[in-house]
């Protein structure tokens, strides 16, 4: 798919509901080799609520929507990690299965890092699962491990790597 077929663009609180039906098209097909049914569930209740999206948005997440002239593809959310550090946080990236691997994510990536650098960021972070093969994506669009940690959410815990890319 050709970027003139599509579109980047922000999101706002009126494309909640496009985003909580992308979240549901993705999350399951993402995780379920890696997470149980039950830790999805929960975990996609606390993140992709409509309240909890408003949250997120009003506490300083940025959420750019990908899409065609039919409909939603996408999206991403990043925000501030450190000021001082100046470094930001890629918070969420998922296209829709069918579209994965034909270049559409690494031009959203692309649309994150070019945005956080206008912001004056110097490095993105993110976190990706240690069994998400998402992992080789981001080693080749040139983000590597930075550290490991395990995050609990509820009765439940991510086990994930945090990858940097510095910034020109």
């Amino acid at each position: 798919m050709s970027s003139s077929t599509y579109r980047i663009r922000p999101a706002s609180e009126a494309d909640i509901p496009t985003l909580i039906q992308l979240a549901e098209a993705t999350w399951e097909p993402t995780y379920r080799s890696i997470l149980t049914k039950e830790q999805i569930d929960y975990m996609f209740e606390v993140i992709y609520s409509h309240d909890a999206l408003a949250k997120q948005m009003l506490e300083g997440q940025t959420f750019l929507l990908v899409e065609d002239a039919r409909q939603a593809l996408g999206f991403a959310s990043f925000s501030e990690k450190d000021a001082s550090a100046k470094l930001y946080k890629l918070n969420k990236i998922y296209l829709l299965p069918q579209l994965q691997g034909q270049g559409m994510g690494r031009q959203l990536l692309q649309a994150v890092e070019q945005e956080v650098q206008k912001r004056g960021a110097r490095a993105l972070d993110l976190n990706v699962n240690r069994y998400n093969k998402a992992k080789t994506f981001y080693e080749r669009c040139g983000y590597q491990v930075h550290e490991q940690v395990d995050i609990a959410i509820g009765p439940y815990w991510m086990n994930d790597y945090v990858m940097r890319k510095q910034l020109k």
